[in-house]
């Protein structure tokens, strides 16, 4: 009984210590509150260079930027859900990228996905751009802004008609303009 007993409690500590170092790793302070920072990324097979057509320095952005925005765009943290004015946003519209105001997606195809992070069933024509994300330990499609290459979130496939797709964003890596 005790063999059994400590076989337990130490598969027991051993999972709970995998799990702190996993969520420890995901979860380290951004420095801007309501914020958790991304994980690092397994190494690619063949690292591919990404160039953008708006390109500044580390210290550009950080002036640029709110200390939120940074840490999203930059570093692909993620905003607490819930969190974000634009998730509330219902006014007609377009949403652009807070780093370099490209136009991102309308607010027609703006949609309630209960998740807390606005959510759109399309971009704009030519406005993001698609990666893999394999920072939690599965395959994620990441989406970028093609213009700056700011994080804005991830794309899934549990979204509406027509497209069955939910671009889940971080609403502070966009600003929106309302139109008449």
């Amino acid at each position: 009984m005790s063999t059994r007993r400590r076989f337990l409690v130490l598969g027991g500590t051993a999972a709970g210590a995998v799990l702190v170092g996993a969520a420890a790793r995901h979860w380290p302070s951004t420095g801007a509150p309501g914020l958790v920072a991304a994980a690092e990324a397994a190494p690619a097979a063949e690292p591919t260079v990404e160039r953008f057509e708006v390109v500044l320095t580390d210290a550009e952005w950080r002036a640029r930027l709110s200390p939120a925005s940074y840490a999203v765009l930059r570093h692909e943290a993620t905003e607490r859900p819930y969190s974000s004015p634009l998730n509330d946003e219902h006014r007609r519209g377009t949403f652009a990228c807070a780093g370099c105001a490209l136009p991102l997606f309308s607010s027609s195809t703006k949609f309630d996905s209960g998740t807390g992070w606005p959510s759109f069933w399309q971009p704009l024509a030519g406005a993001v751009v698609e990666r893999t994300d394999r920072t939690l330990g599965m395959a994620r499609t990441e989406v970028h802004c093609r213009r700056c290459g700011g994080h804005l979130g991830h794309v899934f496939d549990d979204g509406p008609r027509p497209t069955g797709l939910r671009y889940c964003m971080n609403g502070v890596s966009m600003s929106f303009a309302g139109s008449t």
